[in-house]
């Protein structure tokens, strides 16, 4: 499935709509960390792999920019874990 992941840099959020039903994650920027604080997908949506490719896009524009990333939701953390090539962003 080919998501449209906006970026919402001023509302510190990635996004995306489905069927609908808006996904997102959120995040806070300090000092070059994101902290990513929230990852929703409604069940409507659910099981699609939609939250995965938002936390792709966060850590891919964490690469980009240089900025380190603590993954405090749970989400994000089991995702990391599952995608090894990406532990050099973790804070």
């Amino acid at each position: 499935m080919a998501l449209d992941i906006r970026h919402l840099a001023t509302a510190h959020r990635f996004e995306t709509n489905v069927d609908g039903f808006t996904c997102e994650l959120d995040y806070r920027l300090q000092d070059h960390v994101m902290t990513i604080t929230h990852t929703g997908v409604p069940g409507e949506v659910g099981g699609r792999g939609i939250a995965s490719e938002l936390v792709r896009a966060a850590f891919e524009t964490a690469r980009k920019e240089g900025w380190k990333v603590v993954p405090a939701c749970s989400y994000a953390r089991i995702w990391l874990e599952r995608h090894p090539d990406y532990a050099g962003l973790r804070a």
